[in-house]
């Protein structure tokens, strides 16, 4: 074809031999609609033809003739900024974190109270716990629990026996002060097995198939192991294979899909050894 006045400005002239070839009004025009477009602030799949191809990515506008590529900020997706489905500090929530960071408020908190396998622990807690003893028997598991709720003047007990017996660092990699254990909340267990007597509330628990059925199994009732290996820096406490932690299903299956194995690293909470 060749120019005439009611040919567009941005067709390219057409060679004897059939190529394509821009000229310079040609360019000249395309550019100046791609700055107009840009300027209007134009979304996302806006696509400048150039002399080489065109440039198809999502979010960019290519510029026609080689210029750099423009991004679209504000086509960007915003960070999710959804709050948690329940309280991380009020004391009768399911996901409350009690840390050496953040103590149980109020402080003489007491939930109310079931027993499962002989010992008290928080009534929310109590189908899912008798559920996975159940679950322990029917697979010949031989799975008990040693520990369950404890009062603010039940974990002083502890605390102070344990401070007696081995000191108080290396009590309190182990033993929480008043105010500040999970089990007060009555969502903690302390389980135990009868393969091993001798592994009561010891790292050796970790190697009997007690525990190989809790790593297992507990995420399908809601628990899961509170103080992993290789975390003290951030729950502030020493491995302990023995506590687990209810938390319910949802936040279990949430975890195991991010690879995150702390509720401190999962939510973003302080923690460690230090008390606030």
């Amino acid at each position: 074809m060749t120019r005439g006045s009611g040919r567009s400005p941005f067709a390219p002239d057409v060679l004897p031999d059939g190529r394509r070839r821009y000229s310079h009004r040609a360019v000249v025009a395309r550019r100046t609609l791609l700055v107009g477009v840009v300027a209007a602030g134009t979304s996302i799949g806006v696509v400048a033809t150039r002399a080489g191809g065109v440039d198809d990515s999502p979010g960019v506008v290519g510029v026609a003739g080689g210029d750099p590529a423009v991004h679209d900020a504000a086509a960007q997706p915003a960070p999710s900024a959804t709050p948690p489905a329940h309280s991380l500090t009020e004391a009768g929530s399911p996901w409350v974190i009690v840390n050496k960071q953040h103590p149980i408020a109020p402080h003489d908190y007491a939930p109310e109270i079931a027993v499962v396998g002989g010992k008290e622990v928080a009534s929310t807690i109590a189908a899912d716990l008798q559920g996975l003893l159940a679950a322990a028997k029917s697979a010949t598991v031989s799975l008990g629990v040693t520990s369950g709720f404890r009062s603010l003047a039940h974990q002083q007990d502890v605390h102070d026996n344990a401070v007696a017996r081995d000191g108080v660092e290396s009590a309190e990699s182990v033993s929480a002060r008043p105010g500040y254990s999970e089990h007060q909340t009555g969502l903690a267990v302390d389980f135990s097995g009868s393969s091993r007597p001798g592994c009561l509330l010891e790292n050796c628990f970790g190697q009997t198939p007690e525990y190989d059925w809790l790593v297992a199994n507990a995420g399908r009732f809601g628990f899961l192991r509170r103080y992993p290996d290789d975390k003290t820096d951030v729950t502030g406490y020493a491995p302990e294979p023995w506590h687990w932690r209810w938390v319910g299903t949802d936040l279990v299956a949430q975890m195991a899909a991010k690879g995150v194995t702390t509720m401190e690293e999962f939510f973003g909470v302080s923690g460690g050894s230090t008390y606030a």
